[in-house]
């Protein structure tokens, strides 16, 4: 049954003890268990070509199901969340999540794949909405922030994911794989999944519905903040986008690096991106938001630059890290603000957003290295890092504005 929106008073939100202790923890298994479950679904993709038989571009336009789901379902998850709970719609999609990243291996042809990976994608959307949202209300609660650390869980569980996918990669065959990723996320689901069933997600009492039912007026100016963070979250994910699909060819094409030293570049710039959201919450007690993304997008911006411009593969690895250390905080900083607005919609706005700077960011990069360069293109990254931190400080200035005013 649907979830009734009720004005709740302080008995009954979770205390500040251990029971928001074990809902950061379980929270944190969550976002772990995504990028673990995606990763591995990843590292299978040349594997899951050659058994479908598709061409690069066949399998392109498959693969376009994994985002569509997503987009398309990102919107919907956060009218779910305000019906029957952030915690309720989390553990559902872990489910689907687990379920479905099983079926890629069992289809035989292009249009098979993109179906199954639609399903794939909005589980995959849906689950990034709900946690997201419940990670808001519990960094609301914990009166911290500590929301990249929930985001550092999600590197941390892709970084395991691939790794373990590597490795296994020549000794089980896609389905087997992906089967054991389905076994080990449900598992992961049952063990975790009832800590959060268990608990009403802890969002502050201004927060809560004016009246039973009904939904959120926001103003026209807390949809255009909410957008506005949006839109940061779209200049971060751009440059992880980017640095994905495009990252190791610069190494290898313009600096002439081995194959495998172009491959350490990604590792560069995920790795640094872990450790920056590892320190993240650290980092926001002592900058607060608005200097923590001003710092990071010109941190970012400035290691992009080097990644992209420097001469030699040293300098280049540099600022590919330098670039991941800039970017690490701000797209949970943008999603955690957009949903301490406007709740789960806030959520699923920055995310979509942000998820399309993702989508974006691969196809752009190849337009622009056809008319100028890659390492020309590559710049684009540190252009939107330059943005969000410019679009970071007026931000701020005007909340200064508006509270002194």
């Amino acid at each position: 049954m649907p979830q009734i929106n009720k004005p709740r008073t302080h008995s009954d939100v979770p205390g500040n003890g251990s029971s928001l202790t074990r809902l950061r923890t379980a929270l944190a298994v969550f976002f772990a268990l995504d990028g673990f479950v995606f990763a591995g679904w990843v590292v299978r993709i040349p594997a899951i070509k050659a058994q479908t038989g598709a061409s690069a571009g066949a399998l392109g336009l498959a693969l376009l199901g994994v985002s569509a789901g997503a987009v398309i379902t990102m919107t919907l998850t956060g009218r779910l969340c305000r019906r029957y709970g952030n915690h309720q719609v989390t553990v559902v999609c872990a489910v689907l999540l687990s379920l479905s990243v099983a079926l890629p291996p069992l289809t035989r042809s292009v249009l098979a794949l993109g179906l199954v990976l639609l399903l794939f994608g909005a589980a995959y959307g849906g689950i990034n909405v709900a946690f997201n949202s419940a990670a808001v209300d519990l960094v609301a609660a914990l009166r911290r922030p500590v929301m990249p650390s929930f985001h550092a869980a999600f590197s941390l569980g892709g970084m395991v994911g691939a790794g373990l996918g590597g490795l296994v990669a020549g000794v089980l065959s896609p389905t087997r794989h992906l089967l054991l990723l389905t076994l080990a996320g449900l598992l992961v689901t049952a063990a975790a999944g009832p800590t959060l069933l268990r608990h009403e997600s802890p969002a502050p009492l201004e927060r809560e519905l004016p009246e039973e039912g009904a939904p959120r007026r926001l103003d026209g100016r807390t949809r255009g903040l909410v957008i506005v963070f949006g839109l940061i979250a779209g200049c971060t994910a751009y440059g992880e986008g980017a640095l994905a699909d495009w990252g190791a060819l610069h190494l290898e094409q313009d600096l002439h690096a081995s194959a495998g030293a172009a491959a350490v570049g990604y590792s560069c710039f995920a790795l640094a991106m872990t450790v920056g959201r590892l320190t993240g919450t650290r980092l926001l007690e002592r900058l607060g938001r608005t200097r923590t993304v001003v710092a990071g997008g010109t941190t970012a911006a400035a290691g992009m630059l080097l990644g992209s411009l420097a001469p030699s593969l040293w300098a280049a690895l540099l600022g590919y890290a330098v670039t991941g250390l800039g970017l690490a905080n701000l797209f949970p900083v943008a999603v955690e603000r957009a949903g301490a607005l406007a709740g789960p919609s806030g959520v699923a706005t920055a995310s979509t957003l942000g998820y399309g700077g993702m989508l974006l960011g691969p196809p752009a990069i190849g337009f622009m290295a056809d008319w100028f360069t890659l390492p020309a293109a590559l710049t684009s990254v540190a252009v939107l890092a330059a943005v969000a931190a410019a679009v970071g400080a007026l931000v701020g200035a005007a909340s200064r504005r508006a509270a002194g005013g």
